[in-house]
């Protein structure tokens, strides 16, 4: 699973980032790393965007695109279905 299908108020870690080399750049200037948890808090009115995510103690929007970017895993260290 992608966080940008991840629900509102659930919590996985990150298992990779992927897609075009720059975007993974940013995503990592951002802070996100494999193994950091991350939380849906919410998503915006107009196509479900921006989504708000909780990442270690900061709060981040980003786009659809770029979250599909972030592939999840459950705490078991299993893929999130």
């Amino acid at each position: 699973m992608t966080l940008d299908k991840l629900p509102i108020g659930h919590v996985a870690k990150v298992a990779a980032i992927t897609g075009d080399p720059r975007l993974q750049t940013s995503l990592r200037e951002i802070g996100f790393a494999e193994m950091d948890e991350v939380e849906v808090l919410g998503f915006g009115p107009l196509g479900r965007s921006p989504i708000s995510v909780r990442l270690n103690r900061m709060t981040v929007a980003l786009r659809p695109l770029e979250a599909a970017c972030i592939h999840l895993e459950t705490a078991a260290g299993k893929s999130v279905a």
